[in-house]
């Protein structure tokens, strides 16, 4: 009988694995199938909500996954995980040395060796196409192992390396965010945000992702507004709307002659529909 699981390497790649006749709970560690070889990671989710969440992050090329989770971790294969750390940050301070070496324009993120050593994964960031196949093979030569170069985005380079946002949290990305999704300045205009990028952008500094969070909130409670610059005929006559606060569910009017006054939604409906029956 076979099962579904996400497994979460490092930073925020993830895989999805049959688990065979394993019984796994999430937080177990788990020596995978990987490329050419073997890697090391920990169970996040299993059943159902693996597979919603693989089918949701496109992850699902088959509905069953090919590549089977190998076993749970033994204790020297965890320590030995623990370890691979220093060595990834030994691995990326010579990546640096070559890249500079070669002149190249690109910035090295991250290293990420597979557990059994038989390929090193080196992510970058770059504004522009970059031609590293000299670089690749001398990587080769100093590493002895397959060399995988792989572009990402700010947005992805955040997630991977982790921080604290102007909330005082972890970031999201990098935490608990299964996917990192487009953030259009819309969101913030939606909300009535300050659209100062200082404000509303995260560490990447690309908008920041929590913008999404509410924004459906507040687009169910603006219909119950009246847009900003809308004339109505209120008790008073002529009103024209300045603002309007979802909050404390009020709207400022202004008169024909310039004077201004606050009302609530509730107020405003029933001077409305008295005019109309009147």
């Amino acid at each position: 009988m076979s099962g579904f699981a996400e497994v979460r390497f490092k930073g925020t790649r993830r895989g999805y694995f049959n688990t065979g006749s394993l019984d796994l709970t999430p937080g177990d560690r788990v020596i995978v199938q990987a490329d050419r070889g073997e890697d090391f990671g920990q169970v996040t989710a299993l059943g159902s909500i693996a597979e919603r969440k693989c089918s949701s992050s496109g992850g699902c090329a088959t509905p069953t996954p090919t590549m089977r989770i190998l076993r749970r971790a033994e204790p020297d294969e965890v320590n030995r995980a623990r370890f691979k750390v220093d060595d990834e940050r030994r691995a990326r301070l010579e990546a640096r040395k070559q890249v500079a070496r070669h002149g190249l324009k690109m910035k090295v993120t991250e290293t990420e060796w597979q557990f059994d050593r038989k390929k090193l994964i080196i992510y970058f960031t770059a504004e522009k196409r970059v031609d590293f196949r000299a670089l690749v093979r001398d990587l080769a030569r100093s590493f002895r192992t397959r060399i995988e170069l792989k572009q990402i985005g700010v947005r992805d380079e955040a997630a991977l390396l982790g921080g604290v946002g102007r909330c005082g949290r972890e970031l999201c990305c990098s935490t608990w965010l299964p996917e990192l999704k487009p953030v259009s300045l819309q969101l913030a205009k939606d909300q009535s945000l300050s659209l100062n990028p200082a404000q509303i952008s995260g560490c990447c500094g690309r908008l920041m992702c929590c913008l999404m969070y509410e924004h459906d909130s507040y687009v169910e409670a603006r219909r119950r507004f009246p847009r900003e610059g809308r004339t109505l005929m209120t008790a008073r006559g002529r009103e024209k709307v300045v603002s309007v606060n979802i909050f404390n569910e009020t709207i400022t009017l202004r008169g024909g002659e310039g004077d201004v006054r606050v009302v609530t939604v509730a107020d405003l409906k029933e001077e409305m529909s008295t005019r109309q029956r009147n």
